[in-house]
């Protein structure tokens, strides 16, 4: 399995337009970060997590080329709103592509880009299936024999979805993480999990309320996505974590 991390910077991205703080300002790459997303490679399929704003710059900065299918956290634009760039992927492979989501996610995703569900669409319209999913019931995607756990994930007031393969778990935008959520999470090799500041926030942990979860389900190895630039710089953050804890950055690349 290969972990792409595409974005990790919050909904603002980093820098944020307007700051002058010496995050924003800073001339190491890892310190930009593009809206949250990652693709993961498993048993040859492309998993694209979440379709960011960003999307069409995170696939040609990282030269990629190509996606299967397609999971959706939930339906918050710094993770839908990139979907209509799907469509060179549609062109080029002449393929549909797949979208996994909760129920209300899928309403969301052909709401707003209803274009491309109606009949007769024009023929540039991107060319999605969706496929609805629940918390804790695992499926195969389609062609593919392997299977993906759904994680029930609470975001403030709305359930969202986090996603287990294997010994893998990427959990973004949570402020908090059910039982059975943490049952499923025990004995990770790795867990990607949000840590939005320092100090509290009514929807996102905080880093002290991720670094707990991360002592209580003790994976081999973790790292931080969804930053602000309240972190500080990537140079300075990196060397107050606790071992085996790292932030991760934009084109990171982890093999599992």
């Amino acid at each position: 399995m290969e972990i792409v991390f595409l974005g990790t910077g919050t909904s603002q991205g980093i820098p944020v337009i307007g700051c002058d703080c010496d995050v924003c300002t800073s001339s190491d790459p890892r310190d930009k970060r593009l809206r949250s997303s990652i693709l993961m490679i498993v048993n040859g399929c492309r998993i694209l997590v979440d379709v960011s704003p960003d999307f069409r710059m995170q696939m040609l900065n990282n030269e990629l080329q190509d996606i299967d299918i397609i999971l959706l956290t939930h339906e918050h634009n710094d993770h839908i709103i990139g979907m209509d760039d799907v469509r060179p992927i549609n062109f080029k492979y002449n393929k549909n592509i797949p979208v996994y989501g909760l129920s209300r996610v899928l309403n969301q995703v052909q709401l707003r880009f209803d274009y491309a569900f109606n009949v007769g669409s024009y023929p540039g319209a991107p060319k999605l299936s969706c496929h609805e999913i629940t918390g804790g019931t695992s499926f195969a995607p389609e062609n593919f024999n392997f299977d993906i756990l759904p994680l029930d994930v609470e975001h403030g007031n709305l359930n969202i979805l986090g996603f287990k393969v294997s010994k893998f778990a990427y959990i973004t935008d949570a402020s908090k993480l059910p039982d059975v959520t943490m049952e499923a999470l025990k004995n990770l090799d790795v867990l990607v999990i949000n840590a939005l500041q320092r100090t509290n926030h009514f929807s996102h942990f905080s880093l002290p309320e991720a670094l707990e979860v991360v002592n209580k389900l003790k994976p081999k190895k973790t790292f931080l996505t969804h930053l602000s630039h309240h972190m500080g710089q990537h140079q300075d953050f990196i060397l107050e974590l606790p071992e085996n804890v790292w932030p991760a950055y934009d084109k990171m690349r982890l093999k599992i």
